[in-house]
């Protein structure tokens, strides 16, 4: 049996949590290797809803969860994420939850200069959510990060602190603030040390062990490939790659430990925050599919923008992430539109792209070119089979896979778990 990858195939927010609690249910490890509590998924499992942001999705179930290197740890979003868990009735112990020895710490430190940063960027915002993932993954590459590993050495920390508050220091005065009060910092670490070390363990160890033994891997990826450092939207993306090559690098295993990559992406295209968006829909119609789709942020609340499927963007992100087969979700959400649109191309000026250009200007100049399909009447919400669609919403499930270049492995017509057509099984490979 193979393992599985899942990433999002566009700006985060497809229904990953869905369909990663689906394969939860029958891999024997899931694991996070990338991205922080900026991150959020949300699950409904029977009559409970459940919201997460920083635990890997297979937690609700007592699937054995990992949290790689890959990811940048909260330590107190951790203990708040971990204590509403519990009020829902789910136990999350050192026997169910790991957490990789050298994961970076997020600092209060962090996400003041996130804040403060934001606030002084005027019409550059970013749109960032302001918790400190940014500046820790800065923190990470610069070697100065404080990491889950050095709570056990807190009488060992000043050489650290001296390396992080002489950038930090700096950097606060230049907002008017003042320095790292490093005493009260090392206070919070010791008082949070006790809760996080339990779960600390050599992770990659525990997955070298489990790929020998022909253990089903789930890796989970967070926000969305159009996010990805590298490979998104630039400046308007997160501070980590997100894309199916991080797998290993962000978790402790090799390049083929991936397995099938399965790409989420939703049947229509939202975002959040700042940034280019070709196919945005700024009238009845946008706020149609934000109000069906209800579209709001699960770590910020903020409303999506909103827009008609990108088939360009979606090519693109599935080509540089190595997407083996897609899960189309929200299909119902298109349920009784008269005519449904789908971009196949760019115009910028008089030239045309089957790409969206590098360069932020470019990107927003790009026109979309439409292809335009017509809708269906029925209702495509708790299919579980294709003899459950209409004949209108196969069609254009098909034309998005012709478009994408990229076969339709999975179709999520509701939040429920069960409501899903599975047409090829990734853990087959």
């Amino acid at each position: 049996m193979a393992n599985v990858t899942v990433i999002g195939a566009q700006w985060g927010d497809e229904g990953k949590g869905k369909i990663v609690d689906w394969l939860a249910s029958r891999a024997d490890m899931v694991v996070r290797f990338q991205g922080g509590h900026n991150a959020g998924h949300t699950l409904v499992v029977g009559e409970q809803t459940y919201k997460l942001s920083l635990l890997p999705s297979g937690i609700v179930r007592g699937t054995p969860s990992v949290i790689g290197n890959g990811v940048v740890l909260d330590p107190w979003a951790l203990k708040a994420e971990i204590e509403t868990l519990s009020g829902q009735g789910v136990k999350v112990s050192p026997e169910v939850l790991m957490i990789a020895e050298t994961c970076p710490l997020i600092l209060p430190i962090h996400r003041d200069l996130d804040g403060l940063r934001e606030d002084a960027s005027g019409a550059g915002k970013i749109g960032t959510t302001r918790r400190g993932i940014g500046p820790a993954y800065e923190d990470k590459a610069g070697r100065r990060a404080i990491r889950v590993c050095d709570l056990e050495h807190l009488d060992e920390l000043d050489p650290l602190l001296d390396r992080l508050c002489a950038h930090h220091d700096a950097l606060r005065a230049g907002f008017g603030e003042p320095p790292v009060d490093r005493e009260r910092l090392r206070r919070d670490l010791a008082e949070i040390a006790d809760f996080v070390l339990p779960f600390a363990r050599p992770v990659w160890r525990d997955l070298d062990v489990a790929l020998r033994g022909g253990k089903r891997i789930l890796f989970e990826g967070a926000q969305g490939v159009l996010l990805d450092v590298d490979h998104g939207t630039y400046p308007f993306v997160t501070s980590s790659n997100t894309v199916a090559g991080t797998t290993g690098s962000g978790s402790g295993i090799g390049p083929s430990g991936a397995g099938f990559v399965l790409g989420i992406v939703k049947a229509y295209t939202t975002r959040v925050g700042s940034g280019p968006f070709p196919t945005e829909l700024e009238d009845e119609t946008g706020q149609r599919l934000g109000e069906r789709g209800h579209e709001f942020g699960t770590v910020t609340g903020r409303r999506r923008r909103c827009g008609w499927f990108d088939a360009v963007l979606v090519r693109q992100a599935l080509a540089v992430s190595g997407v083996t087969g897609v899960a189309l979700t929200k299909l119902d959400v298109l349920d009784g539109f008269g005519t449904v649109k789908i971009c196949t191309g760019y115009r910028i000026g008089g030239r045309e792209f089957d790409y969206l250009p590098p360069h932020a200007a470019d990107q927003a100049r790009v026109e979309p070119v439409y292809q335009e399909v017509k809708g269906w009447a029925g209702s495509t919400r708790g299919a579980r089979s294709w003899a459950d669609l209409p004949a209108r919403a196969i069609k254009y499930v098909r034309r998005v896979e012709e478009l994408i270049r990229c076969p339709v492995a999975l179709v999520s017509t509701s939040p429920e778990r069960e409501d899903t057509i599975l047409v090829r099984d990734p853990f087959a490979g």
